[in-house]
């Protein structure tokens, strides 16, 4: 009798997980007009001096790597 309760149960437990999560999930849906990257500060002054914020990936006139290789 014990093992049958307590099959039933993990059951249950399982079936309310997953009926809650559905519900979470479709009651928070993504905003579709959302940009895909915020907006980037460039510049403002603080107590006079300058806060410069840019991407930290800068392009190069250097040719690219074609391998990986190393001996």
């Amino acid at each position: 009798m014990r093992p049958g309760i307590l099959k039933i149960a993990a059951t249950l437990l399982t079936l309310g997980s997953t009926a809650a999560s559905a519900v979470f999930v479709t009651s928070h849906l993504k905003n579709a007009t959302a940009p895909l990257q915020p907006p980037v500060l460039t510049s403002t002054s603080t107590l006079g001096g300058t806060v410069v914020v840019g991407p930290s990936v800068q392009p190069t006139s250097q040719d690219p790597i074609t391998s990986t290789y190393a001996s």
